[in-house]
Order: structure tokens, then C-alpha cells, then sequence
């Protein structure tokens, strides 16, 4: 029998056996109800991993979960990555066809899945589009539905790993490296369609050590995840950091202010991370006055630009003692620099910290020479943390990564004198819509489809709440005539709804430069000025 204790912690596998020894009898997870102790931990996830092995699950086949927060989330991800396979996560927001293509280019053989959630059964909406390599799919919560052969529920999956020893789970956990495969995220790209990137257990242990370090995370802490799981942020940054430090695990599954207000108070939350719009909608909710906020410790945000005052007023009326931002991008682990908590309020709003030890982030020119403090150019980074490339798809690889080892970002930044990252626009044609990433050729893409729509172009635009949303500038076919409650509701059917345009906006014909490319700033140009005289009085 292989003893885990005797290796250096480099895989998931093994932090959860030692964070067993580690945090003892102390709350790993708890989801309503129920409960799962840091000892408890290791047993939940090897019935998984027997129930994976029993299913001839292999090392290194992929294994999905599409579901929003919960423990039985965490435990099937651990689970099937004790199994030796590769965690391959779905956005809760994807439409089925976006979801079983990525079941089919990542050749998942297995999917783990909600059952009804949202008025929606999710096994049900794959039946019509079902993958070829996905032999079946595992409910892990209530659903109305009977099952059939395809669909088992979670209870009879588990049953049916009965017969494989808990040595061989064992065995096949140990056997796990550093360099294996720990997830196959899919991120979108400027092309349209998701690409898979690989990522590597020891890696994500790395990266994600540092920020509980940085962060100042304990045994005892109180997380409360809002962040989803399918995203770096939530899983990465969410769970995976939690059984670093022996924190426990709050899952919340939909973010509602006066939702999460009430369980910072009855469940003693300490840890509470989110993009900016989580800590404004906190702000601005009228119950605020009335709530016990005295347990909240520690906060760490990102994804978008943050007015300074922002940050005072998350110490000063939220009461956090440790506020910080981040940036990282999936292709990295979804983490490449942090701000030191010590810094000031200014420095936390206005940069993204320092690179994370271990890595470099290093500002490029377009002939690649690197770029000195306070020059502005694609922010490039280098470490341990890069991934080890995008699945399947050796041509965009290379495109991503060059030939010394820098990952380019496509993201435009400076850095200051101290090596603090300022982030100050794009060269990949993307906006963040309240911590999500949208791209608007594959948003174009899906409007193409639309019998009216002879062109789109798809901007971001300023917007209070989120960040930013979509602006859908459209050409229309001759004869055709939409509105834009119609387009808006046509996209909502089809897209995730973070994708879906918030604005519509008809033209004659699209501004276009010498090379007939769409001038996207002259359209951005074009909605600050509908939008300003829209505000002006009459």
C-alpha cells in the first residue's frame, strides 16, 4: 500500500488525506444540513473515487460536474481526481448545446450533474444533444425525472463501487503526481470557440498556498463561497484554498444580498471573496445597518477596475481587517499577482498587486522586448503557474505561449516602479460582465444565427451595477425589422445569460476602417452618445 503521508503535498489526493491528519474533527463543508468533518473528508471521497473506478474510469479519462455550489461538488471533483482523472467544469449558465460541446471536445466519459435546479432539469435538456463520448450522467440531487440507463442517481452510483476494496482507491489516489492533470478548464477565446486549458495538481497547490499565506487564511475560518465552482475563482481560490488552510466550506449557490447578509450573521462568516459588485450590492442593501458583521475577517476581490473609496468602505462598514486584489486569468491557474494587504487603499483599487512568488509578470511591446515601469504594454507572465497548454489544440498553444516561456495575456497593463501591475484595457476584444469573461466573437457568432441579422459587432459598455455589460450593434437583413426586447429575449434562449446583450442597437451600416474591420471605439463612441442624450433633458 502506498503511503500518502511519505510524499511531498503536491497533488489534491494528498492535501486531503493530510489536511484529515491535520484539521481532525474541525468542519470541512458545511451545505445546510449537512455537515463533513476534515477526517470525515477522505472517506466521502474515495466512495467516489470507487464508484469512478467501478465504472471503468481510468487515469487521466475526464470526468465532468455541472452543478452549482455544494458539498457533493467538492467531494465528486476530489473524488474523481482520486480516480486519477481530470476535472473538467461546467458553467451552470451554459445552454445544453454549449455544454455538450464541451462534454465532446474534452471527451468527457462521465458527467456529474444537478438534477432540478432553477426550474430546470439538467440530465433532461442533454437528452437532444447528448455527446458521443459520455456514456452516462450522475445525479447528485433531487430530480422529478425517472432514471433510466443513461441516467443513474447518486445513491445507486455510490452503491455500485461497493466492490472495488478501498485499498485499490487508495492505491490509485497515491498513484496521482504533481504533473498530472487536476482540471481542464474551458475559457472562451477571441476565436469563438471555449478552449480546454490543461492545468497541473502541483501547480494549483503552489499558486493557491501563496494566496492563503498572503491572505492570512486559518484553521477555523469561515468561508462563505459565492463564487461558482466552475470558475478558478470559486474553485481554485474557493474550496481548493479552504483545505489548504483548514477552513470550512459555506456553499452558496446564487448570490442574493439579503441572503448572504443573513448567513455572514447566523453562520459566523470570516472569508468572504467576490468580484466588486458582491461587496456593492452588500453596501447599498437596506438590511445592512441591521446585521452582526462582526465575524467578517477577510476579503479579496478582482475581475474589474475599483474605485479607492470602495476599499475604505469594505473596512470601515463591512468591518474586514484584511482587503486585497488580485488578477489572473484561467491560462495561469487564475492567479498571477496580489496585492499585499498592508498596502494602501489607493494601491489595492488602483493595481493588482506583485507577482505571486515563484512567477514574473513582465510588460511586452509588439516585437516582444520587455518594456520598462510606467510603459504601457501586453502583460505577459512566466512561472510555474502558466498552464500546460490548451487541449487538443497545439496551434493556439503556441500562439499563447511563446518560444521563452512567457504566456501572453492579451490584457494591456503598466507596472510601477515597485512592480505593482495596473491593468488598462484589452488587446483581446473582451469585456467582464460582474466577474465573468465575454467575448464578443462568440456572442457574434450566436447572432449570426438570427434570420434578421445580416452583421453584428458586440462592445462592452459601462455599467453601474456589473461592471460592464454587451451592446449588440446589428446591420439587418433587407425587409427584416427586429426590437430589442425581442433580440434580448432570442439571446437569453440561446446564451448563458452573462452573455446575453443588455443594449441592442440597430445601424444602417457598420463603421469600418481601410481594411474593412469594424472600428469597435467608433460604436463605443456611438452608445456614449445615444446614452448622453438619452440623459439630457428635452
Amino acid at each position: 500500500m502506498s503511503d500518502l503521508s511519505t510524499n511531498p503535498i503536491k497533488t489534491i489526493p494528498a492535501l486531503v488525506f493530510d489536511a484529515a491528519r491535520r484539521y481532525g474533527d474541525l468542519p470541512a463543508i458545511e451545505d445546510g444540513s449537512e455537515s463533513v468533518s476534515y477526517d470525515q473528508l477522505p472517506a466521502e471521497c474515495l466512495s467516489v473515487c470507487r464508484a469512478l473506478i467501478a465504472s471503468g474510469i481510468e487515469k487521466g479519462d475526464r470526468v465532468a460536474v455541472w452543478a452549482p455550489n455544494c458539498s457533493r461538488w467538492v467531494i465528486a471533483a476530489i473524488g474523481l481526481q482520486m480516480a486519477g482523472a481530470v476535472l473538467v467544469p461546467l458553467n451552470t449558465r451554459m445552454k445544453p448545446a454549449e455544454a455538450a460541446d464541451v462534454l465532446s471536445r474534452s471527451g468527457a466519459k462521465l458527467l456529474l450533474s444537478v438534477g432540478d435546479f432553477l426550474d430546470k432539469d439538467y440530465p433532461a435538456s442533454l437528452n437532444p444533444v447528448w455527446p458521443e463520448s459520455l456514456q452516462s450522467i450522475v445525479v447528485m440531487s433531487n430530480r422529478q425525472a425517472p432514471a433510466c440507463d443513461r441516467i443513474i442517481g447518486w445513491d445507486n452510483f455510490i452503491a455500485n463501487g461497493a466492490d472495488i476494496a478501498g485499498l485499490v482507491a487508495i492505491n490509485r489516489a497515491a498513484s496521482v503526481t504533481g504533473d498530472d492533470l487536476s482540471d481542464l478548464m474551458f475559457t472562451s477565446g477571441t476565436t469563438g470557440k471555449p478552449k480546454g486549458v490543461m492545468s497541473r495538481h502541483s501547480a494549483c497547490l503552489q499558486a493557491f498556498s501563496e494566496f492563503v499565506t498572503i491572505l492570512g487564511l486559518k484553521a477555523g475560518d469561515r468561508y462563505l463561497v459565492v463564487n461558482p465552482f466552475f470558475h478558478a475563482f470559486g474553485y481554485k481560490a474557493g474550496w481548493l484554498a479552504c483545505l489548504l488552510a483548514g477552513c470550512t466550506i459555506l456553499p452558496e449557490q446564487v448570490f442574493d444580498a439579503k441572503k448572504v447578509l443573513k448567513r455572514i450573521e447566523s453562520d459566523r462568516v470570516s472569508v468572504l471573496p467576490g468580484p466588486p459588485t458582491l461587496y456593492l450590492s452588500l453596501l447599498a442593501d437596506p438590511e445592512l445597518g441591521n446585521t452582526d458583521l462582526s465575524s467578517l475577517r477577510v476579503a479579496s476581490t478582482g475581475a474589474s477596475s475599483i474605485p479607492p473609496v470602495l476599499i475604505s468602505r469594505m473596512r470601515a462598514e463591512l468591518g474586514f481587517e484584511v482587503v486585497t486584489t488580485a488578477y489572473g486569468l484561467t491560462e495561469c491557474g487564475g492567479l498571477a499577482t496580489i496585492c499585499n494587504p498592508q498596502d494602501s487603499a489607493e494601491i489595492i483599487a488602483g493595481t493588482s498587486g506583485k507577482a505571486i512568488p515563484g512567477t514574473e509578470v513582465s510588460i511586452l511591446d509588439k516585437q516582444g522586448t520587455i518594456l520598462p515601469a510606467g510603459e504601457t504594454g501586453e502583460i505577459c507572465i512566466r512561472g510555474f503557474n502558466v498552464m500546460q497548454g490548451y487541449f487538443d489544440n497545439p496551434k493556439a498553444t503556441v500562439e499563447t505561449i511563446d518560444s521563452d516561456g512567457w504566456l501572453h495575456t492579451g490584457d494591456l497593463g503598466e507596472l510601477d516602479s515597485a512592480g505593482n501591475l495596473k491593468i488598462t484595457g484589452r488587446l483581446k476584444d473582451m469585456f467582464i460582465v460582474g466577474g465573468f469573461n465575454c467575448y464578443p466573437a462568440e456572442i457574434e457568432a450566436q447572432l449570426a444565427e438570427h434570420p434578421a441579422i445580416a452583421q453584428s459587432a458586440v462592445i462592452g459598455v459601462p455599467d453601474d451595477r456589473m461592471g460592464e455589460v454587451g451592446c449588440a450593434c446589428l446591420v439587418l437583413r433587407p425587409g427584416h425589422a427586429i426590437d430589442e426586447v425581442s433580440m434580448i429575449q432570442w439571446c437569453r434562449e440561446r446564451m448563458s445569460n452573462y452573455k446575453v446583450p443588455r443594449y441592442v442597437r440597430v445601424l444602417d451600416a457598420m463603421p469600418v476602417n481601410a481594411s474593412n474591420k469594424v472600428i469597435k471605439q467608433d460604436l463605443v463612441h456611438m452608445f456614449n452618445q445615444s446614452k448622453q442624450s438619452q440623459a439630457e433633458p428635452a
